[in-house]
């Protein structure tokens, strides 16, 4: 279809544009090849930049309570190929973030058509309130481990059940349980100066999800403390050094 009788109902972002009615995209004009379900996968993230859509709801919307499927496989091959599509780097994402065992984002601003044919931007979700604004800017970032009391390592949550176990048995004195919880590795530590890719900021709880970098626990994701974390070499050396500044 010429790009002049496509321009009326198509969505863009970056130099995409992806006819929805068409399940077409294209890249500078140029149309790319995309499979029927990462194509689907990718209208779905567009409807809400920014915001999380789960697997779960993947799952309902594209693969019905009656359809006899590996959903997990399924959906990881819709992404791999959507990403392929894009020219997407799934360890530094531009356009499509992975969310472990939660779900997908969709990073960048989305113009849609209006009518009388004038586009509207869709600009990423903002967050609630201005500490979270400044919180979500940091996803995709790095920073580095700051431990605290001039230690050399900190002992993290791999995630929320972990943090929850980690309270109870602090509360009650058991150090064996929690010698038993870093055996099961479910607490890691993190030398300090260990490099983390932030994935996401709970802001509420002054905490985010983070994955490991480098040394012994290099791909693992891990629970911080916001008040554990300090910009890295690769953010001061623009920035001037300083801590994290998320937690008041």
């Amino acid at each position: 279809m010429p790009k002049a009788a496509r321009s009326a109902h198509v969505t863009r972002f970056d130099v995409f544009e992806v006819d929805l009615r068409a399940e077409e995209l294209y890249k500078a004009g140029r149309k790319i090849k995309l499979q029927v379900q990462p194509f689907h996968v990718l209208a779905i993230l567009l409807e809400r930049p920014g915001e999380v859509v789960t697997r779960e709801e993947l799952q309902k919307r594209l693969w019905p309570a009656d359809t006899f499927v590996d959903f997990d496989h399924s959906l990881n091959t819709a992404i791999k190929k959507l990403r392929q599509a894009l020219c997407d780097d799934k360890k530094k994402p531009r356009f499509v973030e992975t969310l472990p065992k939660r779900g997908y984002r969709f990073l960048v601003a989305v113009k849609r058509p209006a009518a009388g044919s004038a586009a509207r931007e869709t600009p990423v979700a903002a967050p609630a309130s201005a500490k979270e604004a400044a919180a979500s800017r940091w996803v995709g970032r790095v920073a580095e481990i700051c431990c605290e009391h001039g230690v050399s390592f900190s002992v993290v949550a791999i995630d929320e059940s972990a943090a929850a176990e980690r309270q109870r048995l602090d509360a009650a004195n058991d150090d064996v349980g929690l010698s038993l919880l870093i055996a099961s590795q479910r607490l890691i530590m993190l030398p300090a100066g260990t490099p983390v890719r932030i994935i996401e900021v709970q802001q509420a709880h002054a905490r985010c999800h983070a994955r490991v970098l480098e040394g012994e626990h290099y791909g693992k994701t891990a629970l911080l403390p916001l008040k554990l974390l300090a910009e890295s070499q690769e953010l001061a050396s623009v920035r001037g050094p300083r801590q994290w500044n998320l937690v008041s």
